[in-house]
């Protein structure tokens, strides 16, 4: 029972980060990175760039991980180049949240990580 309330938690929070850091004025570069974060990790991407003026994000998918080797320097990783467009940017982000392990993982540690900038920003 308080794992299935941690999972909540951790996924009412992430989506609470997204709707704050997608205003409609500009949009910061801490929040950018967040933004970026949330992409890489649901697509399996790389070189990950959101236009937000045009609603585009452009990035490869990597669409072999067994090719990956972190000992060798990788030149010839299979990658598909996509330009998706997007309406909400809010509601593209939230529909980027999986609910399995790993993914609440990662959430957590990006959550984790903006309440340390957030509590710095705090004290100074």
């Amino acid at each position: 029972m308080k794992n299935s309330n941690l999972k909540q938690r951790i996924l009412v929070e992430i989506e609470s980060l997204i709707a704050r850091s997608c205003p409609n004025q500009k949009i910061s570069k801490k929040f950018e990175n967040l933004h970026v974060a949330i992409l890489k990790k649901y697509y399996n991407a790389t070189d990950v760039s959101i236009d937000y003026h045009r609603k585009r994000v452009e990035m490869d998918i990597v669409l072999d991980d067994t090719s990956y080797d972190p000992k060798k320097v990788n030149v010839s990783i299979p990658t598909l180049h996509v330009n998706l467009l997007f309406q909400n940017l809010k509601e593209f982000l939230k529909n980027c949240i999986d609910s399995d392990n790993k993914s609440l993982a990662f959430y957590a540690s990006l959550l984790k990580s903006f309440e340390k900038k957030e509590v710095l920003f705090k004290i100074v």
